[in-house]
């Protein structure tokens, strides 16, 4: 059997107090004279959200990219913006804008190289992709299939458009996958719906809510898709943000909730709510086990941004 020093890098140590400066993954025994010996460690502790910065401008179903909740794009929106503004950490500034103003479009990538595609533009719905490279945004090329309220992630070379709204107003169960160039239909969801939450990879990716209103979650391993674990709170105009089909945070949605769920690969489970519930936001897509980032929706447009963090704390063991 691998000891613990072989998989981690550290041994654990006997101390009669905790160390002063532990760090990630430290683990060490307490073992103070007259006192019962505890088993400690250093890891994530209970995520919350706090307030950010403001929007530039109150807006709702805008497209949203980044990696972290100190590095993110606030895309488009409703009615038909082409503003974009890029958010520090602390405050959010206007960037270059869209070529096409449009709500409702998929975002993914990071605040320096991201992609946004569909969308809407009363009565009609978009095919229109744009690259952003950091400073400007260029035309690239359509999806194949018109739509909006389409979940995306990934990267600006590795995206996927999942479901959405196709005419005449029909629930979708498409699939487009972006490799950088142009985009591809691949295996179609299970449960065709739209404005629904995404987060993940074009390998490990998964989808949750939408509407028809459901708790229905189904997850993607680069060639299927399959249907695990169900939402606690069914709803649709959520936002999502995550590594991977392993994990994954949910928040906000119809009805301006303020429900917050996690997913660890298997069970949802409730945590920390929005200070402002809210339907129709938009998010960052880093992992949830370090932060993520919730920014804009509605009903009444609003400029709210809240920022998740999970924070390293001492931790007990049971050792029995």
């Amino acid at each position: 059997m691998a000891k613990y020093k072989s998989l981690k890098g550290q041994p654990i140590q006997v101390l009669t107090a905790d160390p002063p400066a532990p760090v990630e993954g430290q683990v060490w025994v307490v073992a103070a004279p007259g006192t019962a010996s505890v088993m400690k460690g250093y890891a994530l502790g209970t995520g919350a959200w706090a307030s950010g910065g403001n929007l530039n401008t109150a807006k709702q179903q805008m497209a949203g990219a980044g990696t972290t909740h100190s590095a993110a794009l606030a895309i488009g929106g409703a009615p038909n913006r082409t503003t974009n503004e890029l958010y520090n950490g602390t405050s959010w500034t206007e960037v270059g804008d869209i070529n096409t103003g449009r709500s409702l479009m998929i975002g993914a990538g990071s605040s320096t190289a991201a992609i946004i595609g569909g969308g809407n533009v009363p009565p009609d719905n978009q095919v229109v992709a744009e690259l952003w490279d950091g400073s400007s945004w260029t035309e690239v090329n359509n999806l194949n299939t018109a739509t909006r309220g389409a979940a995306g992630f990934g990267s600006s070379t590795a995206a996927l458009s999942v479901g959405g709204r196709v005419p005449p107003n029909t629930p979708s169960a498409k699939n487009e996958s972006w490799n950088g160039t142009s985009w591809t239909e691949l295996a179609d969801i299970n449960s065709a719906r739209y404005i629904m939450a995404g987060a993940g990879t074009t390998t490990s990716g998964i989808i949750f809510g939408g509407d028809p209103s459901n708790t229905v979650v189904e997850s993607w391993n680069g060639s299927s898709w399959t249907e695990v674990s169900e939402l606690n709170t069914g709803r649709n105009q959520l936002a999502g943000s995550g590594a991977s089909n392993i994990s994954a945070l949910g928040f906000g949605g119809g009805g301006a909730v303020a429900i917050t769920e996690q997913w660890d690969g298997s069970s949802w489970t409730e945590v920390a709510d929005l200070a402002t519930g809210r339907e129709a936001l938009s998010s960052s897509q880093s992992s949830p086990a370090l932060d993520a980032l919730a920014f804009g929706g509605g009903p009444t447009s609003t400029a709210a941004t809240e920022e998740w963090t999970v924070p390293l704390a001492t931790v007990s063991f049971d050792i029995d």
